[in-house]
């Protein structure tokens, strides 16, 4: 048996049924038949059947379409003589005499037909909603019935509710039989259910989901996962918090976060794209996260690398001999070891770790002072030439990795400068702390004089780089140090004496900042002991993600459905497992 013909359309569907085009102009038919036997049976109906028949066939029908899975196959001789017992025989037989009924068809095409012939038998009676015989309900009083939106009646009418066609306030609507709605409500309770809970978000929501969309794209998350993490946190389904970043990128192309391939990507999202390719990032997934050609983002890298590299700081102190170097491998070589072995400083005892860990530092010689000045001022002064020649149109790759590659290597050789001349800092700072100073926070003072002196200081004059140095530091303590005199002298308070005696009984603030940080981390690992209502009900009662006030267990029992007694119970019964867990990882009290 030949297998029954799809319609794909009912402009060119005349050579399949003949009748089509005859049913078009007697009844309406919005949506395409999967099967040419329908359209053709419906033909027949409408031709030879009054309209009181028409709406009981429709009845018919519907019992038929409640009884059919979509997992079977039916013969249409079968279905369509189910159909025809709500009318006379004398009918039946008149209907039947003119229709081929010879074949098979899926359970899955004879659900979607039947519901269509429904709508289009009601839709020839034109039936008054009066003479249904039970209460109708239109697509608006159905919403609002179910507190859901008209679109989520037309899900549900492609998910299985029956609409039939009445006059209704004088003119053709679709309307629902109380009964169809009830048939639907029994067997889809929880997605009704579910629908019903929906609520419309708020502008707050909106804001709320554009803001943490757009920090956590900074970080490098995709669309997907930053729909899955929201939609989690806000109890939303992925598919709204998609439509809520998109909605916002289309009304503001200029600040989306994640911008369609035609709009240009705004400064932000370029140097973010930079900063995730120097982090590893791969041009490929670069291209997938931004909707860009990989093309497109290697011209994005290319032109934020330039800028960056026109933004490093290559000032430097020049001397006649750079000009004449042919190959700088012998000035931006290695440190040259000390003719003359230099003998380790003796640490002395009980001493702060800091001052201690200078130590470890060797002095440098003459000689190798001057290495490594005129390496510094080497490397800045090529890497400032090479810059000259890049062409901001076009950036060669190999030039700019060549200028990073002596940039980094100007900043590692003026550490080491710095690095070997902490101790003069120190040295300084005992000769100029006075009982009102704090001696650390001299260093720290004397140490951004140093570095500054590093990049200003002339090796070429022949000085030793300690003296310049010391200048440098003495300079800026004697301006310094008057200063905080005055501004102290300025807000003096009458018990200066007693705020000296009293002592400092704080503890250090990174010990406090690294013991709250175990202690969180110890919390969230016994945290996963518990189930999602348990962590939920637990986290809000203690106010553990610190983004409210602990909640009562009434205000608690109305966010997740449930009386406040069965909060507690709840509540008693995590606490127990977040007991038995401490215990078991020996935590003790946080």
């Amino acid at each position: 048996m030949e297998p029954p013909k799809r319609l794909l359309g009912i402009a060119g569907t005349h050579k399949v049924c003949p009748l089509i085009g005859q049913i078009a102009e007697e009844a309406t038919m919005h949506v395409q038949y999967q099967n040419c036997f329908f359209p053709e049976f419906l033909g027949n109906l409408i031709k030879k059947t009054t309209r009181s028949e028409q709406f009981h066939l429709a009845g018919a029908a519907e019992r038929v379409l409640v009884q059919t899975t979509a997992q079977r196959v039916y013969r249409v001789e079968s279905l369509f003589q189910q159909i025809l017992d709500a009318v006379p025989e004398a009918t039946q037989a008149t209907v039947v005499a003119a229709l081929k009924t010879e074949g098979v068809v899926s359970g899955t095409d004879v659900c979607h037909d039947l519901r269509q012939l429904i709508e289009d038998l009601t839709d020839a009676a034109s039936m008054p909603a009066d003479a249904a015989g039970e209460p109708v309900h239109t697509v608006e009083s159905l919403s609002k019935l179910f507190d859901v939106s008209t679109k989520t009646i037309s899900r549900w009418r492609r998910q299985g509710l029956i609409g039939r066609k009445f006059i209704i306030d004088g003119r053709k609507r679709v309307g629902f039989l109380k009964s169809s709605v009830d048939r639907f409500i029994s067997g889809n309770r929880k997605q009704i259910e579910r629908s019903s809970r929906f609520r419309q978000m708020t502008d707050q929501e909106k804001n709320r989901i554009v803001s943490d969309a757009r920090r956590l794209s900074l970080t490098g998350c995709g669309m997907r996962a930053i729909a899955k993490q929201l939609a989690l946190e806000l109890e939303r389904s992925p598919g709204t918090i998609r439509g809520t970043i998109k909605q916002h990128d289309a009304s503001h192309p200029e600040s989306a976060i994640f911008p369609s391939s035609g709009t240009p990507l705004h400064e932000e999202l370029r140097q973010k794209v930079f900063c995730l390719y120097q982090q590893g990032r791969s041009v490929d997934r670069l291209a997938d996260q931004f909707a860009r050609s990989p093309s497109t983002i290697v011209r994005i890298v290319v032109t934020e690398r330039y800028h960056s590299i026109q933004s490093l700081s290559l000032e430097h102190i020049s001397h006649p001999s750079f000009s004449k170097i042919r190959k700088g491998d012998s000035v931006l070589g290695p440190i040259p070891e000390a003719t003359i072995a230099v003998k380790k400083a003796r640490v002395p005892s009980d001493l702060p770790s800091y001052l201690a860990s200078l130590y470890e530092v060797p002095l440098l010689n003459r000689e190798q002072e001057q290495h490594l000045f005129r390496k510094l001022n080497y490397a800045k002064y090529r890497a400032q030439h090479l810059r000259n020649k890049l062409n901001a149109n076009h950036p060669q790759a190999k030039l700019m990795e060549e200028i990073e590659q002596l940039y980094e290597l100007a900043v590692a050789t003026k550490n080491q400068i710095v690095r070997a001349n902490l101790r003069l800092v120190v040295s300084i700072a005992k000769r100029h702390v006075g009982p009102q100073e704090n001696f650390f926070e001299l260093v720290s003072d004397g140490n951004i004089s140093l570095i500054r002196a590093a990049e200003k200081f002339d090796y070429g004059r022949g000085f030793k780089f300690s003296t310049y140095a010391s200048w440098a530091i003495m300079k800026n303590f004697a301006r310094s140090i008057p200063n905080e005199m005055k501004q102290r002298d300025r807000f003096r308070t009458s018990h200066d004496e007693l705020f000296a005696a009293t002592q400092e009984k704080r503890a250090d603030r990174m010990s406090e900042e690294l013991a709250h940080e175990s202690r969180v981390s110890a919390v969230r690992k016994i945290l996963n002991r518990l189930d999602d209502r348990e962590q939920k009900i637990i986290i809000n009662r203690f106010g553990l993600d610190y983004s409210q006030e602990p909640c009562t267990l009434k205000q608690v029992g109305e966010s997740i459905g449930v009386t406040k007694e069965r909060v507690r119970q709840i509540e008693s019964r995590a606490l127990d497992k977040l007991r038995l867990a401490a215990q078991e990882d020996k935590i003790g009290p946080l």
